[in-house]
């Protein structure tokens, strides 16, 4: 069995790598439906390999078994050592599977979104890269392997994110999240040069985890530990969009629909929150860090969702809903619930990607329009895309029993019992939780009842066209619907609760929060989580069941100058275009005109030539062309050598 395993990690990482390498190469010459077959083909193996891999893992005897394979040594030194290798343990092969499996759905779907596009086989190959970085990520057995992946999925981002680059909207939206994610990597950069100081140069998680627990280094104290784990919080905030890096991710939304769905929604950017559940053991001994993390987690999901309320645009609206949804996560893993924020992160893998893929099938429907203000009454054009849409919505609203029902009230359960360091505290984040949760059932309701419901408020012609989409989109559609309804019962509170069970061995063996509850306690929890989804829906409802112009628009007209904030989006994107953009192109600009032109060009480089020149026009002169004149001076030479000698 053991090597078995071993044979098939090379295999899953490496086939989506091949894949990127044939439909980049071969894809213009051999048409965009080989590109389109061979990517989807790679990935989709890869899936079945995974699913191998995790049944092979699941017959173990011993359900701490993590796998490890070397491949080669990169360095060794007296004070570095570092192997190239990959590590299959329960926590990488539940990420491995969502990535795998929703990249294959989405794949698939892009077949028919991408097609026309004269850039296809160029899209599909940077498809299978993002693919291939991003499985490096979960799979890596050190850090410096995670990095590698890490700045991949970022460089894969850039390009799919700029992919239509002929716009420059496009392409700064892609400039933007490639600068923003620096950030954040510097902070992860520089948190891996603390941890090869204290732990003696390795960046092995075995190692790691071994020297957190055992405390050995005697320079290493909880100072030094909060330090280092807020460093790499740093580093997850920028990947994974929380304040005050998250102002890459609405713009991402410039790339193709599909690459919203994979990237954005389900896969990338839930690195940083497999990141800290990765190094659980180090956040353990670092309260302060966990509560920061808890912090900015449901500050941003409030944030978001409020911004989420005024937008128009359909993929902005699931943009700021990503984020909402990210800061859930982190909450959880911040309340020492690593496997409760692996649970949402998993039925969001399902749910926000059939959202964005329903967005794309409308946007596809209406030839590109994204404004809902300017949709509604689709209902009865796109039955499976309006029906998939509707289970998603309720699954993100909390509604029982859907996944979002399960996971989303175990996040908020978690901060309200979680056994913390500050207690009071997290009572409070459960409060916000709480009132984010509300809010996110009324975005959802709105976005959907908008969309689909009502009288249209579209074209005639625009609407007479409207249709459903091929079915290579829309059975990607129904999988993920399916996920997003039943994928809730792998986390049913109380012993039951399979991933919880599954993952205890790599991030804590603690129970569900609800185990510890008594039944009053637990179903008051769970009564407030389903009140507030329920209350959301219904408030949108009321507001919009006229559309856009019903009691909403009084409402946004009463409130105008908030809802222009809103609207807006707090300004936050002009405060930094005026704080830090503008003064950073005035110095890029001084840099370019007085000290590249000035002093370097004038003063060292053009300088340095007319010296030269100068210094040339003596022996210049001397060489005329004239063939007695060198016979001459050859001549005269021999004459001054020989009265020297």
């Amino acid at each position: 069995m053991e090597s078995k395993l071993f044979a098939a990690i090379p295999w899953i990482i490496f086939l989506p790598a091949m894949g990127a390498l044939l439909a980049g190469i071969f894809g213009k010459r051999l048409g965009d439906r080989f590109a389109a077959l061979v990517a989807t083909a790679a990935v989709s193996a890869s899936f079945g390999l995974t699913l191998y891999a995790v049944w092979l893992l699941h017959g173990e005897a011993d359900p701490a078994t993590v796998y490890v394979l070397d491949l080669y040594t990169f360095i060794e030194t007296r004070f570095l050592d570092i192997q190239v290798a990959f590590q299959f343990d329960r926590l990488s092969a539940v990420m491995a599977l969502v990535v795998t499996g929703i990249s294959a759905l989405i794949h698939l779907y892009s077949i028919g979104y991408m097609k026309g596009d004269r850039s296809t086989a160029r899209y599909f190959s940077h498809l299978n890269m993002f693919v291939f970085f991003m499985l490096l990520l979960v799979l890596g057995k050190n850090l410096l392997i995670m990095f590698v992946g890490w700045e991949g999925v970022g460089l894969s981002s850039y390009l799919l994110i700029g992919f239509w680059y002929e716009e420059m909207a496009k392409a700064r939206a892609g400039k933007k999240a490639f600068i923003v994610n620096r950030i954040g990597d510097f902070g992860f950069l520089i948190a891996m040069m603390m941890i090869v100081v204290y732990n003696q140069g390795s960046l092995d998680f075995a190692s790691l985890q071994e020297w957190a627990s055992s405390g050995a280094s005697p320079i290493m104290n909880q100072t030094n530990m909060t330090v280092i784990c807020l460093l790499l919080f740093l580093g997850a905030a920028g990947k994974s969009a929380q304040i005050p890096l998250y102002v890459w991710l609405p713009d991402a939304m410039a790339g193709p629909t599909p690459v919203s769905a994979l990237i954005h929604a389900a896969t990338m950017v839930t690195a940083g929150v497999y990141m800290v559940a990765r190094l659980s053991f180090l956040y353990v001994h670092a309260p302060l860090a966990m509560a920061a993390v808890a912090g900015i987690g449901v500050l941003t999901a409030l944030f978001a969702a409020t911004i989420a309320i005024a937008q128009r645009d359909v993929k902005k609206v699931l943009a700021y809903s990503t984020i909402s949804q990210l800061g859930f996560m982190f909450l959880a893993v911040g309340s020492g619930a690593f496997a409760t924020g692996i649970f949402h992160l998993t039925t969001h893998a399902f749910f926000k990607a059939c959202l964005f893929l329903g967005a794309g099938s409308v946007i596809h429907a209406l030839k590109g329009e994204q404004d809902i203000f300017k949709m509604g009454g689709l209902a009865g054009k796109m039955r499976v895309t309006h029906a998939t849409f509707l289970v998603s919505t309720l699954a993100i609203a909390g509604i029982p029993p859907l996944s979002g029902f399960f996971s989303k009230d175990e996040v908020l359960a978690s901060a309200f019992l979680g056994e913390t360091a500050f207690p009071v505290l997290y009572k409070f984040y459960w409060a916000i939780g709480l009132l984010a949760a509300f809010l996110t059932a009324i975005y959802m309701m709105r976005l959907f009842w908008l969309t689909f419901r009502g009288t249209t408020r579209l074209s005639e012609e625009t609407h007479r066209g409207a249709h459903e989409s091929p079915w290579t989109m829309t059975i990607a559609l129904v999988i993920l619907a399916v996920g997003a309804a039943v994928a809730g019962f792998l986390g049913i509170p109380g012993e039951n609760h399979l991933l919880q069970g599954w993952l205890a061995p790599v991030v804590g063996a603690s129970q569900p929060p609800l185990v510890h509850a008594s039944p009053v306690l637990h179903w008051t929890l769970l009564f407030a989580s389903v009140c507030a989804g329920v209350a959301g829906l219904t408030t949108a409802w009321l507001f919009y069941r006229r559309g856009p112009e019903g009691p909403a628009a009084r409402v946004a007209r009463q409130f105008g100058w908030f809802h222009r904030t809103l609207t807006n989006k707090f300004y936050v994107d002009e405060a930094l275009g005026y704080l830090l953009v503008r003064p950073l192109r005035r110095v890029a600009r001084f840099c370019y005109e007085v000290v590249d032109k000035v002093l370097l060009d004038l003063f060292v480089v053009n300088a340095s030539a007319r010296a030269v020149r100068l210094f040339g026009l003596i022996p210049r002169a001397l060489h005329n062309g004239n063939v007695q004149n060198y016979l001459l001076a050859i001549v005269i030479g021999l004459a001054c050598l020989w009265i020297v000698l």
